[in-house]
Order: structure tokens, then sequence, then C-alpha cells
């Protein structure tokens, strides 16, 4: 079965009528016929029955008749998002973030890419640094939000976005809630909450403990809304980013000699074709005044 023929028998049974079928069509009126014969010999019975001047659909026609309109709607819709991809009107933004990245720093981006590529469809995954790696090299994803990854790969393309201090995160009824700055022996009461799925979670722990601060009692987390349920009930304190959690009902405070950063990188795979979104999406984030938009 060919789309011209599906064409051919969705006009004949509008029309019921094999002139103005092939009229509305542009072809000849024994093309048309030709067509319709062919397609009656695949389907092994008559579509429609002959009474002239009327072309009626017989009933394996009318069993067939939504299937063929289903098969000409999808060519349509296929043609429809063809033209529009090749406008740069449509298309999908395929980018990966590591777990710690809070996602709502890519909505203002998001927003203003939805206003420039109509009909832009988002595929946002999550990983940890090694999934993100790995998505990025199999070409599962276009771009790579994340802190720190493997770059002993030479085909990675990476640009640096912004760079954030790690402070201390606790519940508002905490009994360190009110310090402005908290020193690291108060924390010698405190139940720490890990985050396991932070890159830099190794590096925290070694900074904590040769402040002489017991990690291995620590609540292990793995996601940031638990991380914030666990921070509302008291149920103890963490250390994380500067972004994290923005907008969540927790309160920061800086942890007296405790000098950690991180800085997010956007990735690329260098000579890898870009879809017109992935593109504008890296030059959008990387002009960004992210100081400002983190402030």
């Amino acid at each position: 079965m060919e789309m011209h023929q599906v064409r051919y028998f969705l006009a004949l049974a509008r029309t019921r009528n094999f002139t103005q079928a092939a009229s509305e069509c542009n072809v000849s009126q024994p093309s048309l016929t030709r067509a319709i014969q062919q397609l009656e010999a695949e389907f092994g019975g008559d579509l429609f029955r002959r009474e002239r001047p009327q072309a009626l659909l017989t009933e394996l026609g009318q069993r067939m008749l939504p299937f063929m309109q289903q098969c000409d709607d999808a060519a349509r819709s296929a043609r429809a998002l063809a033209s529009s991809m090749k406008k740069g009107e449509a298309g999908t933004l395929r980018i990966a973030l590591s777990e710690s990245i809070d996602g709502s720093l890519l909505v203002p981006h998001l927003q203003e890419l939805g206003r420039h590529f109509r009909g832009l469809d988002l595929r946002l995954m999550r990983g940890s640094a090694a999934d993100v790696t790995r998505l990025l090299k199999d070409g599962t994803t276009e771009l790579g939000m994340i802190a720190a990854i493997d770059t002993s790969w030479d085909r990675f393309d990476h640009w640096p976005l912004f760079s954030e201090r790690f402070e201390l995160l606790l519940g508002a009824d905490s009994r360190l809630a009110n310090h402005a700055v908290v020193e690291p022996e108060d924390l010698r009461e405190e139940r720490l909450l890990t985050r396991v799925y932070c890159e830099h979670a190794g590096r925290i722990a070694e900074l904590l403990r040769k402040a002489d601060i017991d990690v291995d009692r620590a609540h292990e987390l793995h996601s940031e809304r638990d991380l914030v349920r666990f921070l509302e009930a008291d149920l103890g304190v963490a250390v994380a980013p500067a972004s994290a959690l923005s907008g969540a009902s927790v309160v920061r405070a800086p942890l007296a000699g405790f000098e950690l950063e991180r800085t997010i990188y956007l990735y690329g795979v260098a000579g890898r074709e870009r879809s017109p979104a992935a593109t504008a999406a890296m030059k959008m984030l990387r002009a960004c005044n992210w100081k400002r938009l983190l402030a």
C-alpha cells in the first residue's frame, strides 16, 4: 500500500464518484481506478460497490476507512513536523542534568526558548556524573550540565557557567537556625544529611571529618525532595551548594572554616551536529549573567 493509494481511497470515499475523486486528486480517472483496483487486490476484496454514477463503500471498505484516515493523518503530521523543524519552529531539546543541580535554574531559559521555537519539546534527563557521561557519549542527550565529569574522552566540549560556594542548610526549627555563622563544633551534636548524589559528597565528608565531625552516622538521601522533607522535620542538617533548593523553606548559613565551591559546566560532544534548539540553548546558557540570576 502506498500513500497515493490512501489519498485516492479517501477522496473516493468522500465524493462517492470516480470522476470527482480523480479531479480532486489531480489525476486521470483511469489512474485512480487502477490504484483502487491494486488496493483491492492487496486487501483481497472489493472496497467499493460500483453503482453508477456512485461508488459506495463495501463492508470491507467501511472497516478500512478509519485505518486509511489514520495513515493520512499521520503522514500529514509528519510532513508538517518536518516543515516546522526545517524552519526552526519545532524540535526536541535533549539535556541531561546532574541530580545535584536545581532544575529551576533552567526555567527562564526554557521559557525564552519556547518563544523562539514554537512547539518545542523538552526531554530532561537526570543522573550521576557517570550517567550524564554515558548519555552524552551515546547521543541520547545533546547537552549536559554537571559540576564534574570524566574528561578523559577527548571529544567533550565544555564551558564553565558559574561557580558557587557550599553552605549549611537547616530547617527553620533547628537550634542553629538563628546563627549568622555556624562553627564546626556546633555541628557535633547534629545529625548530618548526606546528599549522596552530589559529585562533591566525598570531599564534603573529608572536610567535615577533618573538623572532627562524625560523618559516619549521617542519613543518606537520594533526592532533593527528600532533603527538603528531612530539613523541615529538623531531622538533620546538610552541606549543599548555594543554588540548591531555591525557594524551599529552609535556612542557610555559612559554615566557618569550610572552604569549598563548585563550578557548573555545560558539556557537549565536539563535531556532533546539534539541533537548532540545542544550539540556541547552548548560546543562551553560556551568555547568561549567572551571578545576577543566582543573587
